[in-house]
């Protein structure tokens, strides 16, 4: 007889550990003031448990630390810049490798040299994706051009059960490039989706977009800062992938795009860096151009010798079958806990995140009064916790009146770093979130006092709409 454990521990073991942070409830309540209760503006000090976030924030490995020793730090032609290009070759089988600081430096670079490309003029080209992250969209509608979501409606629903909510409207993609290809500079598949929840794009799903394009001529990338946890929700949910190796899936998901970008602080385990990466010469050398007026000589894109090092290895560890199941289990974990507390989720569990239902949370406070940077601002002010709202306040917009256009979905983000913290840790969070829920019925909405231009969530201004509850922050400041 074997032994058959239903427990999925961590494949790893601790060999340095970092205090965390405490602060009483009065002083979080005094720091949410001062930040004018926008999260992104706290002290990390006055931090508990982040969860803000899963880019850069990951724990690194003995491999990577000993890389970065190794690392070389040559201007040009980097050893370490050969060693992350041969990582990303043999798991795209892309051939043009472009190093940047991060994510979004490669959705600039990219992005700005396809608007070059075609020129001014209208009509206005339309990057179309399964859904535009925050950065994403900002760079697009940077560069001059429109960001169209084309997600399926199961992506609208918070409790649908669909196991692939990441995946592209195939009707809508079509009825769009029919009407107009030309105007189309590429589609944009984010693995998973973080705009809807973490969910995948099934392989599928990417086939028949992958086949549109080729009927209309336009290109198909990939924003692939997740692809590992896509890799492994398709080989949990999709009929027949159920045996293959992530490694197998990823390489049949990348065969099928033309381009990737990636924020490497994702799933190459980074505190910093990205890149793109390109099958069309002409576009590679074109970027590579743009790259060196702003973020340095082509084999090292912004970054150190020692990041280069780190993300080669990282790439390669992210697919081991033991780390993949062990991170999947852990959200899960989280909202299993979370679900039979009775806590509104948006359903079911992705793969990098749990993902609040704001709405369903506050259906006494409306859209427009941001629910989820309410339930955000509660979560620390109890428990020291640092989520995100990923809502209104992220992708809605301040009409002309004053008044909010709601986005399709108000939602808060607990977003685990990978590596970092335990089982208690996560329960810590489950009694915690369980905790303001039973407060729910206290807390008010908020409204915007001050925004900049664009992505307004990250250095805004909040203050309460009824500054009366007793677990308002006013109040307790």
């Amino acid at each position: 007889m074997t032994f058959a454990p239903r427990t999925i521990i961590e494949p790893f073991r601790m060999k340095m550990v970092e205090p965390l942070p405490f602060c009483t409830r009065e002083e979080r309540a005094a720091r949410l003031v001062e930040a004018r209760h926008n999260l992104f503006g706290l002290h990390a000090e006055d931090v508990t448990i982040d969860v803000m976030t899963d880019s850069g924030t990951s724990a690194m490995s003995q491999d990577q630390w000993a890389a970065m020793i190794r690392a070389d730090e040559s201007y040009a032609g980097s050893r370490s810049f050969y060693e992350l290009q041969s990582a990303v070759r043999s798991i795209t089988g892309l051939e043009h490798v472009i190093p940047t600081h991060q994510g979004r430096a490669a959705e600039h670079i990219l992005f700005s040299t396809i608007a070059q490309r075609r020129g001014g003029g209208a009509p206005q080209a339309t990057i179309v994706s399964n859904a535009h992250f925050d950065t994403t969209r900002a760079n697009v509608e940077a560069c001059g051009m429109c960001a169209l979501d084309l997600s399926i409606a199961e992506a609208k629903a918070p409790t649908s059960e669909h196991a692939f909510k990441g995946n592209i409207d195939l009707v809508a993609l079509e009825t769009h490039l029919l009407a107009h290809a030309i105007d189309t500079p590429m589609v944009l598949l984010t693995i998973t989706s973080n705009s809807v929840g973490g969910q995948p794009v099934s392989l599928a799903n990417a086939h028949a977009a992958r086949a549109l394009c080729d009927r209309y001529g336009v290109p198909l990338f990939l924003d692939c800062a997740r692809f590992a946890e896509n890799a492994w929700l398709i080989r949990q949910r999709e009929p027949k992938h159920g045996e293959r190796a992530p490694i197998d899936i990823a390489r049949e998901f990348f065969s099928l795009a033309d381009g990737a970008l990636m924020s490497a602080k994702k799933d190459a385990f980074g505190n910093i860096g990205g890149f793109l990466a390109l099958r069309n010469p002409t576009l590679a050398e074109q970027c590579r151009q743009a790259l060196v007026l702003t973020e340095g000589f082509p084999t090292y894109g912004g970054l150190a010798g020692r990041d280069l090092a780190a993300l080669a290895v990282g790439l390669r560890e992210v697919l081991d079958v033991r780390y993949l199941e062990y991170r999947i289990a852990s959200i899960a974990y989280l909202f299993d806990r979370l679900d039979r507390a009775g806590v509104p989720l948006l359903r079911p569990a992705g793969g990098h995140a749990v993902y609040l239902d704001a709405r369903a949370f506050l259906p006494h406070v409306p859209p427009d009064e941001l629910p989820g940077q309410s339930v955000s601002i509660a979560l620390y002010l109890e428990a020291g916790i640092r989520s995100i709202e990923i809502g209104t306040a992220m992708f809605g917009h301040t009409r002309a009146d004053g008044t909010q256009e709601p986005a399709p979905l108000d939602l808060v983000r607990l977003a685990i770093p990978r590596r970092v913290y335990t089982q208690s840790h996560i329960d810590y969070v489950a009694e915690a979130v369980a905790y303001v829920y039973s407060l729910r019925h206290t807390l008010s909405g908020y409204r915007i006092v001050d925004e900049p231009r664009a992505l307004r969530h990250f250095t805004c201004g909040f203050s309460p709409v009824v500054p009366s509850s007793a677990a308002n922050v006013s109040t307790a400041a």
